[in-house]
């Protein structure tokens, strides 16, 4: 099934669900009518499935019948949103993933434990932004060696020869956002305010 005839039939189905729920309050086309405002060859046209349901129309009658307007059109519950996936442990670090979607931008939790590791600067497709939550994060991107401590932030193209890991004996925990096409993280932040000379 495509989704527009998806649309179509979760469409065709609120006439139908419309008239179940008005007979189960009781109520007569012409008590709906004075209670929405529409009338009532709108109200009939609606849901004999002739008058295409729109939210003008369904916002007043879930209203008055005191009902979800999800309950009208039959939207699907929307599920558990928490993201329960499975940690990854790779060379001394233990990824959570925090997205369930296969492709497209990733984010993980990251806590990677201090070992043996020298830098060992690579390359490959993508877009990476990292972020520090606790401890200390080595970054060697091309001629720039820096450590960021919590709460700072790096973003790079990591075509650009690169490495990052804890610094000294500590373990160090950070978020990556990593778009394997290139895609770019947007972060919107309020520039800093020119500072006024005395």
């Amino acid at each position: 099934m495509t989704e527009e005839e998806h649309i179509d039939a979760v469409l065709n189905e609120v006439g139908p669900r419309l008239r179940r729920l008005r007979r189960e309050r009781g109520a007569t086309l012409a008590e709906l009518s004075a209670a929405t405002g529409i009338s009532v060859s709108t109200l009939s046209r609606l849901e004999s499935g002739q008058r295409k349901p729109s939210l003008e129309l369904l916002l007043p009658i879930a209203r008055v019948h005191q009902v979800p307007l999800d309950d009208l059109v039959g939207a699907p519950p929307a599920g558990d949103p928490r993201v329960r996936t499975r940690p990854l442990v790779r060379r001394g670090r233990t990824l959570y993933p925090l997205t369930r979607q296969a492709g497209g931008l990733r984010a993980y939790k990251v806590v990677h434990e201090p070992g043996p590791e020298t830098p060992d600067p690579r390359v490959h497709e993508g877009y990476e932004w990292l972020y520090v939550l606790s401890g200390r994060l080595r970054l060697v991107l091309g001629e720039h060696d820096v450590e960021l401590g919590a709460g700072e932030a790096a973003e790079f193209d990591t075509r650009v020869p690169h490495w990052f890991g804890p610094v000294g004996e500590r373990s160090v925990e950070y978020l990556s956002l990593f778009g394997p096409q290139g895609e770019r993280m947007h972060v919107r932040a309020r520039p800093k305010s020119p500072e006024r000379p005395a």
